[in-house]
């Protein structure tokens, strides 16, 4: 069985779960979620946990066992506590300022690029003196916000030889040495 599929869900206080035909819906603090499954996985609500079960040990029914269950945990959490993404701008000029849900982005071309964010994600810009401005994302929907961060990212991608270009923090970029080095 499958590791991740078969390990329970547990509901937080304050969340609810309501499974309706093949439609999960999740409610919390943080809004609404809901998410279709396959309606050949059977999910039920006992005493505080989800759980989901196959019907059979298929290739195709052990795959979307551990997906399902991992998008309804990754709902659960998502309306109890929210997912947080921090990128930072590296680069001499770079700015990001932000105005309601319109990201403005400079990033070393001859135009500043305006980002629309859906109104799921909450977006914050911070720029402090000797330090890398910062785009502080939050949203209770994983995967938007992952799609909106890759969106961003995809603008000016870190290049291996200075750095430049957008990160997320704490990521580790591989630097290239350049040419100086390689020629003797």
């Amino acid at each position: 069985m499958s590791r991740i599929g078969k390990a329970p869900i547990a509901i937080p206080a304050g969340v609810s779960v309501d499974v309706k035909e093949n439609v999960v819906t999740v409610k919390g603090p943080k809004g609404t979620l809901t998410q279709t499954i396959n309606p050949e996985l059977d999910v039920k609500i006992e005493d505080g946990h989800v759980t989901l079960t196959r019907p059979s040990d298929d290739r195709e029914h052990r795959a979307q066992h551990g997906l399902y269950r991992a998008l309804i945990h990754n709902m659960v959490v998502g309306v109890s506590e929210g997912y947080r993404k921090e990128m930072e701008l590296v680069g001499v000029g770079y700015r990001a300022t932000a105005t309601g849900q319109v990201l403005e982005l400079s990033l070393g071309f001859s135009h500043a690029i305006f980002i629309k964010l859906p109104p799921e994600v909450k977006v914050e810009a911070k720029s402090e003196r000797n330090k890398n401005p910062l785009i502080i994302l939050e949203s209770g929907d994983k995967q938007l916000l992952g799609q909106v961060c890759a969106k961003i990212r995809s603008l000016r991608k870190p290049e291996p030889y200075k750095g430049k270009g957008i990160k997320f923090v704490g990521e580790v970029i591989r630097r290239k040495s350049g040419k100086s080095a390689g020629a003797k």
